[in-house]
C-alpha cells in the first residue's frame, strides 16, 4: 500500500512549513523514523529554497512500506547547472546525495524537476 499527496503551493518561503506539516503527518501515519523524516525535509528545503517568487511549486510525495519519494518542480534550469557543477563543496548535489538514496534531475521544457527517494526503514 502507498500513500500519495500532491501539493501545489506558492513558492514563497512563508509557505514552506506547509510541506513540513504534510510530510510530517504522513510520516507519523507510516511510523517512519525521525532520521528518515529529517533527511527528506532537509532535501525538500534545499530544493524549495531555489524558488522564492510569485509562482507556484509542486511537491508530490509518495510513501510506501519501503521507500518515500518526492518530486519537486518546476525549478529554474539553474538547478541543473548547480547540480552538474557541484564538486566537493557543500552545494545542492552534496546535500541531496547525503540525505537521499537516489536523486534524479530532469529537464521538462524550460524547467527542472527533481525526483528524490529515501528508504523508510520499513
Amino acid at each position: 500500500m502507498s500513500d500519495e499527496i500532491t501539493l501545489v503551493l506558492p513558492a514563497q518561503e512563508d509557505f514552506r512549513p506547509i510541506v513540513h506539516l504534510v510530510v510530517g503527518g504522513l510520516a507519523v501515519r507510516l511510523d517512519l523514523t525521525m532520521d528518515a523524516l529529517e533527511d527528506l525535509q532537509v532535501a525538500l528545503d534545499a530544493l524549495l529554497a531555489r524558488r522564492d517568487d510569485e509562482g507556484d511549486v509542486n511537491v508530490q510525495v509518495v510513501f510506501d512500506e519501503e521507500t518515500m519519494s518526492a518530486t519537486v518542480g518546476p525549478l529554474p534550469t539553474a538547478v541543473l547547472e548547480d547540480f552538474e557543477r557541484d564538486g566537493d563543496e557543500l552545494g545542492l548535489r552534496r546535500v541531496l546525495k547525503t540525505v537521499c538514496e537516489t536523486v534524479e534531475v530532469e529537464e521538462r521544457g524550460r524547467d527542472a524537476w527533481v525526483v528524490l527517494s529515501k528508504k523508510t526503514g520499513g
